[in-house]
């Protein structure tokens, strides 16, 4: 089972990149899979799932970050 895992875990960063490779959401989510192994890690050795946790999280706050930019720098008419 413990091998099993990782396995999946990888299969679901893989099926989720393919959803909307780009560039801007990759840092994100290297970002989030950093901090969020090091913080699965210290919770009872969950590394990887922490990992996957970071990266979504970070994927959605960066793509609202971006969203919310983007909304500002259109001109009000």
């Amino acid at each position: 089972m413990r091998k099993f895992v990782p396995i999946l875990a990888l299969a679901a960063m893989f099926a989720t990149s393919m959803i909307a490779p780009t560039a801007a959401d990759a840092k994100g989510c290297l970002r989030g899979a950093a901090a969020g192994a090091v913080a699965g890690h210290y919770a009872h050795h969950h590394a990887v799932l922490g990992a996957v946790g970071g990266c979504v999280a970070a994927h959605e706050y960066y793509k609202h970050k971006a969203a919310k930019a983007a909304a500002a720098a259109q001109p009000a008419h």
